[in-house]
């Protein structure tokens, strides 16, 4: 009898105890399903679903007469520790007095036996009930018969059965359904689970393959809802938040096909990806896994779903060579004290009274201790087989139900019964007038309704004895947290699988992934992770051109230079990414850049400073201190100084052709010009003092002021030649220069003529060390104001900044190259403004007394 022909009894029934009775209606329990079960009276129950037997055998449904009940075989210990989990959880929870006090909790547990049908009926088992006749009243007042079911263990199932409950609002908490199709809150409204779903275990394993940098793999999914719908996360996310692509994607058959799982290893043989990523059970690994021993396909790295990650059936020396190594996403671990001592207090039903349902606990014990309760089978004593007598010792067995270091699944189910129980301990609490209900009202036990528990499941909020904080989001998903698990094969053939990290999600921080790689085992020659990529990252000053009918992350690298019409292919460079080429980067010394905003200041102000000094000396021009030493080569120092602040400016900005022309012409020529006068005004100062004395006042006549002024145009004039035929025997020019980095250009002015160079400053420094030598003999002279003293102290400076700017200038590179220059110009264009000007100025503005003719000549003040 599968689940449609209950439900159209149970609606037959309806209608014709309806139509019997004109006051109340009545439906009639028209048969009952044979389910294992494990029950437990409340004032409240609670159902269970779990995976008590891994078979079942469905009888001949020929339609011709009443079918025979499906029997299960096949007792799976793991899930009656679930089951038993869930008892203890409703226990602990009667035993505490601050959870749901004066209440007793009760359970109705049922086996699915890992089919939908049995898994259908048992649901519907206990949302309607076992009485035989059901009178429904006007008011429906009444307790349910569950409050919530805790399952079911597989997303198929749990579909299934959700998309019925839904439409009553019956609440189920899954502890191991992961499909990201269950978040659905339109089809699923009262569905919630304690396990992540599979969309956050897709990216889980996508931060995975992100961080040791595998964009290359291969999926193998299950042919159900887990695998199809984790395919589909797959496709859509990996690409976005991984940069990584499915090499193929192969769906594992249910039923045995060897010739199938063949053509599956063989594309695994020959795809060149080494990551394998399986979203399957573990019936399909052992099917797959034979088939890979069999063709002997190793150098895989494998990475589990939480359904096999902790699989002991395939953690053998017969697979391990293929295996170990192998990464795995588990289920959060939990420890739940007192879980074991509750386990080893299990006894059986000696009188076989199933009112209680133990016949669940009497198939445990028999699989157990592999004995069997009278009356056994025909046959099973003459074979030798034991006969169960119920007070065997449990504690001394060795076996896995009694393991609880590695309680996963189980932990899911212990937070579910805790949910349930928070929520109905919530509504419990509701004051009259102030619920959340119509008119402020509350719920209660006496006229529950189930969507009101679910009301309160969705706000429910609490922290589990190990430390986990349990809530659930609008889509009834837990906050998720995942164990990372990596699979060891030790010396000896044994085997380990060990905790290497965990990747969760918090509200505060998002997804996070820990990982200890120090402890990781990769079962590889190298000890190292592996790579896997469909095609290497391309070098710089490459495109990726993606290869024709192949994944994104397949591609030909090819130079930016190919397929460019423009001749300036050089001016090109390969993305961040690799995908196409972009223009490169330029990089000069801009009035843009602070560096740029600084040395331009720096010009102009001196150039202001010129100009007041300038003004100064005009409006002064008849004093003692201005006519000094020829007022004229003041003025002309003044005006080729402006001319060396501004020439400073030609060195910023982008270089062209006349700007790298002007700068070197413009910056040698100013520069001589100045020193020049300088030059001059040194030798003036020594004809004068020559000429004050005794028979010296004819050397006046050869140095008078047209001497002067043609000894500063002869000077400026051989500069001006130098200059002249640099630029037209080697002339600067602009220059791109990529050799300082491939991914940038450098705009810069290449002196044409390092000779042509080296003959410009040379004579810059050639006339500055004629004017030092010359003040420095001068430096003695008897004058009051003593105008070599300053010349003296102006060209050591002067000399002191060019000597240090030749090898700061030969290792600057590009911009700074520029800089350099600029901060030369500047700074010993400072220095000769402020040492020749600055204690002139300082007499004429503040010490005025002192300007006078006397006090020059050293005669005293005049009053």
């Amino acid at each position: 009898m599968d689940a449609n022909s209950l439900l159209l009894m149970l609606l037959c029934s309806y209608f014709s105890s309806a139509a019997s009775s004109p006051l109340y209606s009545s439906c009639q329990l028209q048969g009952q399903f044979h389910l294992n079960g494990m029950h437990r009276a409340g004032d409240v129950v609670l159902g269970g679903l779990f995976e008590i037997h891994f078979f079942s055998t469905h009888p001949d449904l020929s339609f011709t007469s009443q079918p025979q009940q499906p029997t299960c075989h096949g007792f799976d210990v793991l899930g009656f520790r679930q089951a038993q989990t869930m008892a203890f959880a409703i226990d602990e929870i009667n035993r505490n007095s601050n959870l749901l006090p004066n209440v007793t909790l009760g359970y109705s547990l049922y086996d699915n036996c890992l089919q939908l049908g049995i898994g259908f009926r048992a649901a519907l088992s206990l949302t309607s009930g076992q009485e035989e006749q059901v009178t429904l009243h006007e008011t429906c007042v009444g307790t349910p018969p569950v409050l919530g079911i805790v399952g079911d263990s597989s997303s198929t199932r749990s579909i299934a059965i959700s998309t019925v409950l839904g439409l009553y609002r019956v609440p189920m908490v899954s502890y191991f359904a992961t499909c990201s199709c269950l978040s659905d809150r339109q089809k699923f409204p009262s569905f919630f689970r304690t396990i992540p779903s599979d969309s956050f275990q897709v990216r889980a394993m996508i931060q995975i393959l992100k961080y040791f940098g595998w964009t290359w793999a291969g999926l193998l999914i299950s042919d159900d809802d887990y695998g199809l719908h984790a395919a589909r996360s797959f496709q859509s996310d990996l690409g976005p938040s991984g940069g990584g692509c499915l090499a193929y994607l192969e769906v594992l058959p249910w039923s045995e096909n060897p010739a199938e799982i063949k053509r599956i290893v063989d594309v695994m043989r020959e795809s060149t990806a080494h990551v394998v990523i399986v979203f399957a059970h573990e019936s399909h690994m052992i099917d797959l896994m034979e088939e890979v021993v069999r063709q002997n396909v190793t150098g895989l790295q494998w990475i589990a779903s939480e359904a096999w990650t902790s699989a002991t059936v395939l953690q053998t020396p017969h697979l391990m060579p293929y295996l170990g190594g192998t990464l795995g996403i588990a289920i959060r671990r939990g420890e739940i004290p007192g879980l074991r001592e509750f386990m080893l207090q299990i006894r059986p039903d000696l009188h076989h009274n199933n009112s209680y349902g133990n016949d669940m606990v009497n198939q445990f014990w028999e699989y157990t201790f592999r004995c069997r309760f009278a009356p056994p089978p025909a046959g099973w004593v003459e074979a030798g087989g034991a006969l169960c007598t119920g007070h065997e010792d449990l504690d001394n067995m060795e076996s896995e139900f009694l393991d609880i270091l590695n309680l996963r699944p189980e932990y899911n189910v212990y937070k579910a019964v805790y949910a349930l129980a928070y929520a109905l301990d919530d509504m419990m609490q509701c004051e009259p007038g102030r619920g959340p209900f119509s008119g402020h009202s509350c719920g209660n036990l006496q006229g529950l309704e189930p969507w009101q528990l679910v009301y309160y499941l969705e706000k429910v909020n609490f922290t589990t004895p190990f430390g986990d904080q349990v809530s659930f989001d609008e889509n009834g998903d837990v906050l998720p947290i995942y164990d990372i698990m990596n699979w060891l094969w030790l010396p000896g053939g044994r085997t380990k699988v060990q905790n290497v990290g965990e990747v969760k999600k918090s509200a505060l921080k998002g997804e996070e992934l820990t990982l200890d790689e120090d402890k990781i085992f990769w079962n590889f020659e190298s000890k190292e992770p592996p790579r896997s990529v469909c095609s290497e990252s391309c070098p710089p000053g490459t495109r990726m051109a993606r290869k024709k009918g192949k994944p994104e992350c397949c591609f030909d690298c090819i130079p930016c230079s190919e397929g460019k019409i423009s001749n300036k292919t050089e001016d090109f460079w390969s993305s961040p990414q690799r995908d196409h080429c972009v223009p490169k980067k330029t990089e000069f010394l801009s009035y843009h850049e602070p560096l740029g905003i600084c040395l331009t200041t720096a010009s102009l102000l001196g150039t202001f400073i010129c100009a007041v000094v300038l003004g100064i000396f005009i409006y002064h021009r008849k004093t003692p201190i201005v006519r000094a030493n020829n007022s004229e080569l003041s003025f002309q120092l003044l005006l080729s100084l402006k001319l060396c602040f501004l020439c400073s400016l030609l060195f910023i900005g982008r270089p062209k052709l006349w700007t790298c022309q002007l700068r070197h012409a413009a910056f040698g020529i100013s520069f001589v010009l100045c020193v020049s006068c300088i030059l001059v005004k040194t030798m003036v100062v020594l004809t004068v003092f020559k000429a004050s004395k005794p028979g010296g006042g004819a050397s006046l006549k050869w140095f008078g002021a047209v001497q002067q002024r043609g000894t500063v145009l002869v000077l400026t004039s051989v500069q001006a030649a130098i200059c002249t035929a640099w630029l037209v025997s080697a002339s600067p020019a602009p220059h791109k220069n990529t050799q300082y980095h491939n991914d940038k250009i450098v705009y810069e002015c290449v002196v044409g003529s390092t000779i042509g160079f080296a003959v410009l400053l040379g004579y810059i420094g050639l006339l500055a060390i004629l004017s030092f030598l010359i003040a420095f003999l001068a430096r003695n002279l008897p004058d009051s104001f003593n105008e070599a003293k300053l010349i003296t102290f102006s060209m050591l400076i002067f000399c002191a900044v060019w000597v240090v700017f030749v090898p700061a200038y030969i290792s600057s590179p590009g911009k700074y190259a520029d800089a350099v220059e600029v901060f030369a110009i500047l700074a010993s264009s400072f220095g000769l403004l402020l040492a020749l000007f600055g204690p002139k100025c300082y007499i004429i503005l503040l010490r005025p007394e002192r300007n006078t003719k006397k006090a020059i000549m050293g005669r005293g003040t005049e009053s």
